[in-house]
């Protein structure tokens, strides 16, 4: 298994624990991690990017670890492969944005 789907597991498990499962649908888990990556911008607001990481640093890598769990719960509530899904973006992405040959 794959260290991603291990952590999605992780994740699931510490969930189901809680009883927390009927809480994430699809809609429920794309607000939470709106809300996490906002929560994430408030360490920045008003600083300048160094300020915010040398002030905010662990409340920075909390709201992170946020984001990838939501993101990480919505994929596998969607059953979703993480790796290729950002692979076929990135190649997407590749297309769109393609380097200059410059």
């Amino acid at each position: 298994m794959n260290e991603i789907k291990q952590l999605i597991n992780a994740i699931n498990e510490f969930r189901d624990e809680r009883g927390w499962k009927p809480h994430h649908n699809p809609k429920d888990l794309a607000i939470s991690l709106s809300i996490e990556a906002a929560e994430l911008l408030e360490d920045f607001q008003w600083k300048s990017s160094e300020e915010a990481v040398e002030q905010n640093m662990e409340n920075i890598k909390e709201e992170i670890a946020d984001v990838f769990i939501y993101g990480l719960m919505l994929c596998s509530e969607l059953d979703l492969d993480v790796e290729t899904i950002v692979k076929d973006k990135i190649k997407k992405n590749g297309l769109k944005y393609p380097v200059s040959n410059s």
